[in-house]
């Protein structure tokens, strides 16, 4: 089977090549192929999966190309992880927001629309040439904001594109680790949500819901990342164990101080070290692999930093880092084309999942996956707060694909004003006149 990797030069494509690549996956990938447009940084993370083929006894054949077309030929399945402007846009969609007062960060709140009103219209003219030169492929969608492009592309592709985050499955292993139940069974927990934005609300284990026990249980707590984030009295507040992205809706102003106090801001970090991993993987001699597992150590080891206490309060703990999104991946391909069913949390349509969204929505919830297809399984009703915050951050999810695709800036304006994170519509214009300002192709498609 072929696997091809649209954004192939992204820094983490070292880890799906090693999933795939491992002797006991449990699917079996003949070919990678990695599509970029940048070839400065395909070469660099070719030579880091160079380096990793030779350790392992029957790697996947490697191609690199900047055909798209070429690309795609042939392919099972898509891995779609691209970044419209690279590090460099991502600083400018969370300094913009920030030199307004408002939480600067890349998914959540105006960054991630801003984000979003560039990716849209790429991911979804991709998901067009998919259908036309590889119609039977399976689409795995990571690129961000993962829910709003998902969206966008099964417009085009229907149910052949999944959305995938390792966060809400991460948080849900925690809590059964907590609780000695580490892989929970398909329908014995109860997620719901949107991708950065869901709540774990109940986790069965031998018949009998444990959260309440859980969430009572301070030692057991502060084992759970999340619970250390934003407080044992608030999550046990919540009665729910809340993704770890509520931070930003939970704590907005603290978030906002810390992210605007500290030297730099996550994407000012990731763009210099980045910057610095391409130079140097790329050099003449250079050890890509060794550079390469560094880059990857300090940037786990910093994930949401930014955000974080100073000190052990909510700290990242080793052990919090364990899995990740090629993980994911890789799981979804088993069960859908390897007889391997897997328990997962994706983000699907909602049909009538939530009755109060559209059906059309796409949300994060509980699915069972096997070889025919993605089934997701019945929530509990969502009511009070949650619903609320789905609601509101779903329409301006959907005015933001509007947006993108029929070039509107009434649209886009609306939906950074009605953004819960955005205190005024007279900010939400003035963010938008910053995003053009910091984005000029952005300011020609909108009109």
């Amino acid at each position: 089977m072929k696997l091809t990797i649209i954004g192939g030069g992204g820094f983490r494509v070292p880890q799906v090549f090693s999933a795939v690549g491992n002797p006991a996956a449990p699917v079996r990938i003949d070919e990678v192929a990695l599509y970029d447009v940048d070839a400065r940084r395909l070469r660099a993370i070719t030579r880091v999966l160079g380096q990793l083929a030779g350790a392992l006894t029957n790697p996947p054949r490697l191609t690199v190309t900047t055909d798209l077309d070429e690309a795609l030929r042939g392919a099972d399945f898509v891995f779609a992880a691209v970044r419209i402007g690279g590090t460099g846009a991502r600083v400018l969609d969370e300094r913009t927001a920030l030199d307004l007062g408002v939480l600067g960060q890349e998914t959540v709140g105006p960054g991630g629309l801003a984000y979003a009103l560039r990716t849209v219209p790429f991911m979804v003219a991709l998901a067009r040439r998919i259908a036309d030169v590889a119609p039977d492929a399976w689409v795995i969608n990571f690129t961000n904001p993962a829910g709003i492009v998902t969206e966008a592309m099964r417009a085009v592709l229907g149910d052949r594109v999944v959305g995938i985050c390792d966060t809400p499955i991460g948080l849900m292993r925690r809590a059964g680790a907590a609780l000695g139940a580490p892989t929970p069974a398909a329908g014995s927990f109860d997620y719901v949500g949107l991708n950065h934005l869901g709540w774990l609300r109940s986790l069965d284990v031998d018949g009998a819901d444990r959260l309440p026990a859980l969430l009572a249980d301070a030692r057991l707590l502060e084992g759970i990342e999340e619970a250390r984030l934003m407080g044992l009295d608030w999550v046990r507040a919540l009665g729910a164990l809340p993704n770890e992205y509520l931070y930003y809706y939970y704590f907005t102003r603290e978030a906002t101080q810390r992210i605007t106090a500290a030297p730099e801001t996550r994407g000012e970090f990731l763009r210099d070290q980045q910057d610095a991993f391409y130079a140097d993987a790329g050099a003449p001699g250079a050890d890509a692999l060794a550079i390469w597992n560094a880059s990857h150590a300090e940037r786990e080891a910093t994930y949401m930093a930014e955000s974080r206490p100073e000190g052990d309060e909510g700290a990242r703990h080793e052990e919090d880092a364990v899995g990740g999104y090629h993980q994911v991946a890789l799981d979804l391909m088993a069960a859908l084309v390897a007889d391997r069913p897997a328990t997962m949390i994706l983000n699907v349509p909602n049909g009538s999942l939530v009755p109060q969204l559209p059906a059309e929505a796409v949300i994060e919830v509980g699915c069972a996956v096997d070889a025919d297809g993605v089934h997701p399984w019945p929530v509990a009703p969502v009511e009070g707060h949650m619903l609320g915050l789905m609601s509101q951050v779903k329409a301006v999810e959907q005015l933001t694909i509007g947006a993108a695709l029929e070039g509107s800036a009434e649209l886009a304006w609306k939906a950074f004003g009605l953004h819960p994170l955005v205190d005024s519509v007279a900010v939400g214009r003035s963010l938008l006149s910053g995003y053009i300002q910091a984005f000029p192709d952005l300011g020609r498609a909108l009109s």
